[in-house]
């Protein structure tokens, strides 16, 4: 509060999806369902992962840290969530704010990069698979993943640091389940064109070189599976591609939806379904593409239940 002729805002109220409360119910109860999944799938796979020798390649370690990330973006938007289904006032704090839109930044952000290096890495294993080995060695694969991790604390410290300079004095009510920047700048008393710069500036720059990085890589990956002459192994290879293509499209595709669109901090109320789709969709379902159809996992698990049996 201060002593000028307005207070300045330091709580936000959080809409979610409804005020009915009867739908409020079902909310919670498909939204913990779905958390309880996410993480168990998550986090199992990063305990596979670090159990199985034969899974520490590169492949599986980015894998591993893209499902470790999934985990860190559901725990950063899903609880206070869920807390609000059955909270009278659903107030949630700048600082909580401020420290949710920061995880969920730095999730984003690196799964970006991991996503990039997941499709070089299986550039590598099918275009020059005999080079492999030299390629795509384990030093560079903790370089790759070390300089995901670095940028993504870089973009969320600019961003969050940007917040700072917004101060809200008129309404607090956030028309979003979560507290994201754009709601944030709609509601903001200074006006947040450097903010929407910054965004532009190194969302757009993080998307454009990690979705070139992956296009180019399906691009050679594509040229190969239709030269190969085995017609099950172009089947398998093409069957593992498309899922793996699909989840990193609508995991693009939802992130340049909200924040890289023309008029983004306009358009209101099309936050909401694009964001579902990068905080709970996506980290629901990656374990499962990535997963259930590698015979590798699958032995892995097998072979702990076995010893655990």
């Amino acid at each position: 509060m201060t002593e000028d002729n307005y207070s300045l805002t330091t709580e936000f109220i959080l809409i979610g999806f409804t005020d009915r409360p009867e739908m409020r119910s079902l909310l919670f109860v498909v939204f913990l369902t779905i958390y309880v999944i996410t993480m168990v799938g998550n986090l199992g796979l990063v305990a596979l992962i670090f159990m199985e020798r034969r899974l520490h390649t590169p492949m599986y370690i980015f894998l591993g840290n893209l499902a470790l990330m999934d985990s860190c973006c559901s725990c950063a938007i899903t609880p206070k969530m869920l807390e609000n289904s059955f909270s009278k006032d659903r107030m949630i704090s700048l600082y909580e704010c401020m420290a949710q839109f920061y995880f969920l930044c730095l999730a984003e952000t690196v799964d970006c990069f991991l996503l990039a290096a997941m499709a070089y890495d299986r550039y590598v294993a099918i275009c020059s698979p005999l080079q492999y080995h030299t390629m795509m060695s384990k030093k560079l694969c903790i370089q790759m993943t070390t300089g995901a991790y670095i940028a993504g604390n870089l973009h969320s410290v600019i961003q969050i640091g940007f917040l700072f300079r917004l101060t809200f004095c008129g309404s607090n009510q956030i028309n979003h389940f979560f507290c994201d920047v754009l709601p944030l700048y709609r509601l903001s008393c200074v006006d947040p064109y450097m903010n929407e710069l910054m965004i532009f500036i190194f969302a757009g720059s993080i998307q454009l070189f990690t979705v070139g990085s992956v296009l180019i890589s399906y691009f050679y990956i594509l040229f190969t599976i239709f030269k190969m002459k085995s017609k099950e192994g172009k089947s398998k290879a093409l069957s593992t591609c498309a899922s793996h293509f699909l989840a990193v499209s609508i995991f693009y595709g939802s992130l340049i939806f909200v924040y890289i669109r023309p008029h983004s901090v306009k358009e209101e109320d099309k936050d909401i379904p694009g964001a579902v789709f990068y905080t709970i969709v996506i980290p629901l379902l990656n374990p499962f593409i990535y997963s259930l159809r590698n015979k590798e996992v699958i032995n892995a698990l097998k072979k702990i239940i076995r010893n655990i049996l």
